[in-house]
């Protein structure tokens, strides 16, 4: 079943973890030693405007600028887990998690993590010209001959 979600590119996933971490600080009174409010977004967005341009020395530098900053993020986060109640630890971890796998994921692995907030997602090739993949969930749907779905 195909999923709405964006293209998976890094600085965009790179960028929604940020935000998270930021928002789920915020939520549970953290104070951030910086959250890059300002130059990740930037960051962001100049990466896109490399790679189209194809100006891919640059948008290598800029990933890995914005990488270290979520990083960054991330860390401070951790750092201050144990000051947070018990019932939005679970949570904070979990996001720290997704953040660790996605900052930790390259471009041949298997297994990658497409979406912050659908961990199941995967990437479905469909080998047509125009949509040669999409990205959501394999269904399989079986009936007897005796009953229906």
């Amino acid at each position: 079943m195909q999923k709405a979600i964006a293209h998976p590119t890094d600085s965009r996933l790179l960028e929604r973890c940020r935000e998270h971490l930021v928002k789920a600080a915020a939520r549970h009174g953290l104070k951030l030693r910086q959250n890059y409010n300002r130059e990740a977004p930037h960051l962001a967005r100049q990466i896109g405007r490399y790679a189209h341009a194809k100006q891919c020395k640059r948008m290598r530098r800029a990933l890995r600028t914005l990488r270290s900053r979520v990083g960054r993020v991330m860390r401070d986060v951790e750092r201050q887990l144990e000051s947070v109640a018990d019932t939005g630890r679970s949570a904070l971890q979990e996001l720290i998690g997704r953040t660790r796998r996605i900052l930790s994921q390259k471009q041949k692995d298997r297994n990658k993590l497409y979406a912050l907030h659908a961990p199941e997602v995967e990437c479905l090739a469909k080998g047509k010209a125009r949509t040669p993949y999409e990205f959501g969930v394999k269904v399989s749907i079986t009936t007897t001959h005796k009953e229906g779905l």
